[in-house]
């Protein structure tokens, strides 16, 4: 693994690896010799729920451990949970974290939120002292670089972003692109971007349904288009390039070949390429409400669109129709230096170029007719001064 890090970071490329603190395996070496590591029940709780305790030899005799498990499930059977009230447990798990951050360069935490005390203790009804602050703080000290990842659930990813996260799992966006509803997307993307840019961006991971089975394709384009050039962290899965449809479970080894859907290939290479340009990566981003074309025209409010500004002086324009109908609107931009000067809007994911007054696309908003799912991403360049 050493020898992988060296060749990534050759490319540019850090290395995260997964870390699961929630639970461990039921033949993990602690099961054994550290029991009071783990949440112990009693004979009468296996009896009366046995699909969350499990019998165990340990060292110290027979032990009933809880498996581990959120607050709205039964437990998961392939894992005994850890007991975050027990204070060795915590600075066991905080020294593990501590020689993983010596093998690489961040940590995606699985399920972060359920070691939370008000999370714990609705799970377990035992409250444990806060984790995350001890854990982040322990290891930024020996690696200030080091990255944590959370995935977290619930409306708690402001929460983690405080205890040390630098980046949390945006499921409420993906969520909210997979019912269609385009205002509560607006909405969300309505947040400081002290919070946005420490959220992860994703259309598919493991534990989601495969993008391109999940969405139509015309659907799937515009909320990728979405999902890839709004702020924050940009998070693919594995397979999402080639338009890969079956959802591999974890647990197996491997998944079954399928052909590579070319479309989608064809498709993911434009955002992919947008996402090189410094604008998309370093500059400034700011949402645009869309307005009204003309009285009584609703289908403005199926619009999702906002601007990046690069410090060297570059412009772009993303507008989205986010719905199943033709819709029109109009886009006030932001860039009061285009003023009095001609504009050329070039469509870096499409074929479209348009010339368009400077001024009327200030102060009257930059006109957009689009067909159902259509999208632009508008590279903005002065063609004379």
């Amino acid at each position: 693994m050493a020898r992988f890090r060296e060749k990534l970071a050759r490319r540019g490329i850090k290395l995260m690896l997964d870390f699961v603190p929630n639970h461990t395996a039921p033949d993990h070496p602690w099961v054994r010799s550290h029991p009071d590591y783990y949440v112990e029940g009693s004979v009468a709780a296996l009896a009366h729920t046995p699909y969350n305790y499990l019998r165990v030899e340990t060292d110290r005799g027979p032990k009933m451990l809880a498996y581990g498990r959120d607050p709205n499930f039964p437990g998961w059977p392939d894992t005994l949970q850890l007991n975050y009230t027990n204070p060795e447990l915590q600075r066991a798990r905080i020294d593990e974290l501590i020689a993983i951050a010596g093998k690489c360069d961040g940590v995606r935490c699985d399920m972060a939120m359920l070691l939370l005390p008000e999370i714990f203790e609705r799970t377990w009804g035992i409250t444990p002292e806060p984790f995350w602050p001890k854990a982040t703080a322990a290891v930024h000290a020996r690696y200030p670089a080091f990255t944590f990842m959370a995935e977290v659930y619930w409306d708690l990813e402001w929460t983690l972003q405080q205890q040390g996260f630098a980046y949390c799992y945006d499921k409420r966006l993906y969520d909210r692109l997979r019912e269609g509803h385009v205002g509560p997307i607006r909405d969300h993307l309505l947040a400081g971007l002290d919070y946005q840019d420490k959220l992860t961006r994703f259309l598919e991971n493991h534990d989601e349904p495969r993008a391109a089975s999940e969405f139509r394709w015309p659907q799937h384009r515009a909320a990728a288009v979405i999902t890839c050039l709004a702020p924050g962290l940009r998070f693919f899965h594995q397979g999402q390039f080639e338009g890969v449809r079956m959802r591999v479970r974890t647990h197996l080894g491997r998944g079954p070949i399928e052909p590579v859907d070319k479309e989608v290939a064809l498709f993911y290479a434009g955002p992919l390429q947008v996402l090189k340009t410094g604008a998309f990566r370093d500059g400034t981003w700011s949402q645009i409400q869309p307005g009204l074309d003309w009285s009584g025209n609703s289908t403005s409010g199926g619009f999702v669109a906002y601007t990046w500004a690069g410090e060297d002086g570059s412009r772009y324009v993303v507008v989205v129709n986010y719905a199943g109908n033709q819709a029109q609107c109009r886009l006030p931009l932001p860039f009061p230096e285009f003023r009095g000067k001609p504009v050329r809007l070039t469509d870096l994911m499409g074929i479209e170029v348009y010339d368009r007054d400077g001024s009327e696309m200030v102060d009257s908003g930059l006109y957009i007719d689009h067909a159902p799912w259509h999208y632009n991403v508008f590279e903005l360049r002065v063609t004379q001064e």
